[in-house]
């Protein structure tokens, strides 16, 4: 057989010793072949009488009497042979005592006073109490008297009307060997108290007939405790001017908001949580004047409203500190297209600028508002207006083309009634214009070019601002037939191409007119020459010349009046006729 292994020996009231051990491997003998245990004191030299039982561990106890030095050696054998182990103690060294018992409690706010029992067999103890907290910590307390057998411990610095699990072990004060059981677990509620802390207040305010709609809005601040049973909430409203009695509401744990109506004046609203103890301290927010421009429904038209940008976080957002401010709350509508749209908000010190806004509501394509306000003495001014996704998507619709006008080289393309406002899934930022020929391919000056699915190719051109919803295509050829598209694309892309448009680009009439200059006109000329043939003979080639026309006088001129004159003595002719008196005389 194999050594015994974990042997050692202990006793928990100083009369009886108990020794344990684990067995070894397997053996593969069986009945009167299998492995036997015996127990031997070598200090007194004799065998221990005990009766050794074995399931998941071994053990053997016997009454030790008056001797305290023990020198224990466990031998196991077989046929095959034997092995030994040894264990050399002294009992007042090896106290392993019983778990405590009748164990009960006494509560206040924020302290348990715990009560136990022990077997007192004359040892002493002392003993450690633990304490686990509802978020899972836990805590150990040691308690120091060590000669009563009714021990107590009172631990403090606990939250009222909170569960606490608790539970009591003891050893041996002196030579410490190891801690006793754990006593049965105890479920221990505190006393109920006071409301700690501030509730976190907001409100939404609308305009009506007479006066305004205040939603108000509260949750649990970060140091605000129930503290009982049983909460609810108190609503205080009164008019800040003339000092008229207050109003009040009482409203149940299950709702964390409530509406009032309160007219033009300027209010003084305080919230208050409370339990079967008393009230906590009020929560208060100033509600302005009507006509004061510091309430954000007055306002909140005159702000220009900002694009923001989502992260991998949340949606970023950053405003223009003010040293006013003793802080600043920003709201936004977790639901904007609902009605009520779940509004959040957030407070952030004076000295903060910008923070990421998540919420598990956000999902990619929505629009979210963000409004920041700065407070000081409990009075809201609303700052900045932002406006961005979480993540943006492609447009939801595409621009619907309204107006095509068409010349033989260009086309214009109108999309006035497409709208770039909340319904879309992202920030339209511009549009793509996709043009190409039936037949072919697209070479078109000044485009891009797309590539599709099916590898065919359109020529692409980017208008950047989406306000723009005109443009003219060029340099087409005419009499042909084009398909084209207009995509609006956000910062989330755009979606695929599917249907088209499709024009036919006229005939060129410049060209027309170009032939017509070319071809008509000078047949109808030749045709009117052919026809006036003896006229433009005349006109052109006269049978005798016109001397004004004939080279004859391009000579030094001498005029008389306005005619050129021929001197006799610049020349000599070679004839002279005077065909008439009517030519003569025009001469």
């Amino acid at each position: 057989p194999d050594t015994p292994k974990d042997f050692s020996c202990q006793t928990q009231d100083m009369r009886i010793v108990t020794c344990t051990w684990s067995q070894g491997g397997d053996t593969y003998l069986y009945e009167k072949y299998s492995s036997k245990y015996t127990l031997s004191d070598k200090s007194s030299k004799k065998m221990i009488l005990c009766t050794p039982s074995c399931s998941k561990h071994c053990s053997c106890s016997w009454d030790i009497g008056q001797q305290r030095i023990w020198n224990v050696t466990l031998t196991v054998e077989n046929p095959v042979g034997k092995r030994t182990a040894t264990d050399i103690f002294d009992v007042n060294h090896r106290i392993y005592p019983t778990a405590p018992f009748q164990v009960w409690e006494e509560c206040a706010e924020t302290e348990i006073t715990l009560h136990w029992n022990l077997q007192n067999n004359g040892i002493e103890l002392f003993c450690q109490t633990e304490v686990l907290h509802p978020d899972g910590k836990v805590e150990l307390h040691n308690n120091s008297d060590k000669h009563s057998p009714h021990r107590r411990i009172t631990v403090g610095g606990l939250q009222p009307y909170t569960e606490y699990t608790t539970r009591v072990r003891c050893g041996a004060a002196k030579h410490f060997w190891r801690w006793s059981e754990w006593s049965e677990a105890q479920t221990i509620r505190t006393k109920e108290a006071t409301p700690s802390g501030k509730l976190d207040i907001w409100r939404e305010i609308t305009p009506v007939l007479g006066g305004r709609n205040v939603t108000l809005l509260w949750k649990e601040a970060p140091g605000f405790r129930a503290n009982g049973r049983s909460i609810a909430y108190e609503v205080t409203w009164e008019k800040i001017e003339d000092g008229a009695r207050p109003e009040s509401i009482s409203i149940s744990s299950v709702y964390n908001s409530t509406r009032i109506f309160i007219d033009n004046h300027s209010y003084r609203i305080s919230i208050m949580a409370k339990n079967n103890v008393n009230f906590s301290l009020p929560s208060v927010l100033i509600i302005s004047k009507a006509t004061d421009n510091s309430t954000s429904i007055f306002s909140t038209e005159e702000l220009k409203e900002e694009q923001v940008n989502g992260t991998d976080d949340g949606i970023f957002i950053s405003w223009e500190p003010r040293y006013i401010y003793d802080s600043y709350i920003i709201d936004w509508c977790n639901f904007p297209k609902l009605q009520p749209c779940d509004l959040q908000w957030k407070r952030f010190g004076p000295n903060t600028s910008s923070a990421v806004i998540n919420s598990a509501a956000f999902v990619p394509g929505q629009k979210y508002n963000f409004h920041i306000y700065g407070s000081v003495a409990n009075r809201a001014s609303l700052l900045e207006k932002k406006t961005g996704y979480l993540k943006e998507l492609p447009p939801l619709h595409d621009p619907v083309v309204d107006k095509i006008e068409l010349t033989f080289n260009a086309v214009t393309l109108s999309w006035d009634s497409y709208l770039t406002n909340e319904s879309q899934s992202g920030f339209v930022r511009g549009y793509h214009v996709y043009i190409s020929p039936i037949q072919e391919n697209c070479r078109l000056k000044g485009s891009k070019k797309h590539i599709l699915s099916d590898d065919s190719d359109l020529c692409k051109y980017t208008i950047e601002n989406p306000e723009e919803k005109r443009y003219t295509v060029e340099h087409l050829m005419s009499n042909t037939k084009y398909k084209l598209v207009v995509k609006a694309y956000t910062g989330g892309g755009e979606t695929p191409i599917v249907n088209f448009i499709y024009i036919d680009t006229p005939y060129n009439s410049n060209m027309l007119y170009f032939l017509f200059l070319l071809v008509v006109v000078p047949t109808l000329v030749a045709a009117i020459c052919h026809w006036k043939k003896k006229w433009v003979k005349e006109c052109c080639c006269p049978a005798i010349p016109s001397p004004n026309k004939s080279k004859v006088l391009s000579f030094q001129e001498f005029k008389i009046g306005s005619e050129k004159v021929l001197k006799i003595s610049d020349c000599i002719p070679d004839m002279l006729a005077v065909d008439n008196k009517v030519e003569a005389q025009k001469l």
